[in-house]
């Protein structure tokens, strides 16, 4: 099994209400980059995050009315990964995911990689890839201030279905331009709604009425084609040569047809959570085993990269059992901060099942977990800042994880 590390940047009140400083948040950062690196994780993902969560609380409709500080620190992705990559000599970097909606749109995304990509690539022995996570973004109102908002009434009642197509469409136009293809909004798939875009038949029923009265037409559409988000003459991208094989693609969607579009173009893995049901799992690796762009080569598990939580204690003067029963109130803690913060109210229910989804306990019990939920072919991304600031204690869990648990799940493990 092999095995990532996800990193939050997250700066925002753990369970004992301690909240860091910026400066603090990016200390602790780089120096569990450092020891993520010694220790063998093979990539070290990092979330990001546009505009203050804080200050979002005071619109109209705030996406997360209840999220105390920022969810997210890093802005600009590309800038940190350049100085992960200085700091460490084995791991690879990556987004988790990067939203193409907001700063600039995929035009200006696909154009950031090409000028990292260009200076990363500059040493021939570079082997380390950037791998890109990408996806609409988890939270709207990131988005909002680069104009993905509805441009009419037609629009605004076919939202929460058309932001998916806006995504598709910038999908297709981030990574055309990755592959260096010259391209205008002539050549990119065009947004017709249907029917099966929707959740109900009132859904589409409302947003058929509305495209009838403002388009003045005689009958209820059987489809409602959309203007292009994207408009715009023939274009490339500049730095037009570089290295190709330092890059992996990954779209964070859950979207079937979008997962197979995305691999007309060029090899884009896919992520997904621990939460996601296994048979989910399955038919999405199967969806990948006949549709993965043919230059990627064969499809594996390892592809898809698995989000987990990890509430590990193996701290010293503690029996087993007081390990196991540490870990599973640290977990409860950190979930219900969780909870509170997205909902502004702690569901039991939602927060039992949020529990059985992470992993938790002592290293005995967390190696249980998981090789009785995962392939051993998986790969998954391991999450210890989740709502802890507390730098040296998640150094511990990362180097117990690493030194104890990983080798008892792969067979390297030996008594001393």
């Amino acid at each position: 099994m092999e095995f990532d590390i996800f990193f939050s940047i997250s700066q925002t009140p753990d369970s004992s209400s301690h909240t860091p400083s910026e400066s603090q948040m990016f200390t602790n950062f780089f120096d569990q980059v450092k020891i993520a690196d010694d220790l063998g994780f093979g990539v070290g993902w990092v979330a990001q995050a546009h505009l203050s969560t804080e200050v979002q609380k005071t619109n109209n409709k705030p996406v997360v009315p209840h999220y105390p500080g920022e969810v997210g620190l890093c802005t600009d992705f590309v800038q940190v990964a350049h100085k992960m990559f200085a700091i460490t000599k084995n791991m690879e970097v990556g987004s988790a995911v990067m939203s193409i909606l907001a700063s600039g749109g995929p035009i200006s995304h696909a154009e950031r990689i090409g000028s990292f990509l260009t200076l990363h690539g500059m040493n021939k022995n570079e082997k380390r890839r950037l791998h890109i996570g990408y996806s609409a973004g988890r939270f709207e109102f990131m988005a909002r201030p680069y104009g993905i908002i509805p441009r009419d009434p037609v629009e605004e009642q076919a939202w929460p279905a058309l932001r998916g197509q806006i995504f598709a469409e910038a999908s297709e136009i981030f990574l055309r331009l990755l592959n260096g293809e010259t391209i205008s909004s002539k050549d990119i798939r065009k947004t017709i709604l249907k029917r099966e875009n929707f959740y109900t038949n009132e859904d589409w029923g409302e947003v058929q009425k509305i495209a009838k009265e403002y388009r003045h037409l005689t009958a209820l559409p059987n489809e409602v084609e959309i203007r292009n988000r994207y408009k715009f003459e023939k274009i490339k991208t500049i730095p037009q040569d570089w290295r190709r094989d330092l890059l992996s693609v990954t779209i964070g969607s859950h979207d079937k047809n979008l997962q197979v579009e995305a691999n007309k173009w060029m090899p884009v893995q896919v992520f997904n959570l621990s939460i996601t049901p296994p048979h989910i799992i399955e038919e999405t690796h199967e969806r990948f085993r006949k549709n993965y762009h043919k230059d990627g080569g064969e499809w594996k598990r390892s592809m898809m990269p698995r989000t987990i939580m990890v509430f590990l204690n193996d701290e010293n003067g503690l029996s087993s059992k007081e390990r196991s029963l540490a870990a599973t109130q640290e977990a409860k803690n950190a979930l219900s901060i969780y909870w509170n913060a997205l909902e502004g109210t702690i569901d039991p229910n939602k927060l039992e099942k949020a529990t059985d989804n992470a992993v938790i306990g002592n290293v005995d019990e967390v190696v249980e977990q998981i090789k009785n939920r995962f392939n051993p072919d998986d790969r998954l991304m391991c999450w210890f800042d989740f709502f802890n600031h507390d730098n040296e204690r998640v150094k511990r869990n990362m180097t117990a994880f690493m030194n104890k648990v990983v080798p008892k799940i792969n067979g390297e493990y030996v008594d001393d």
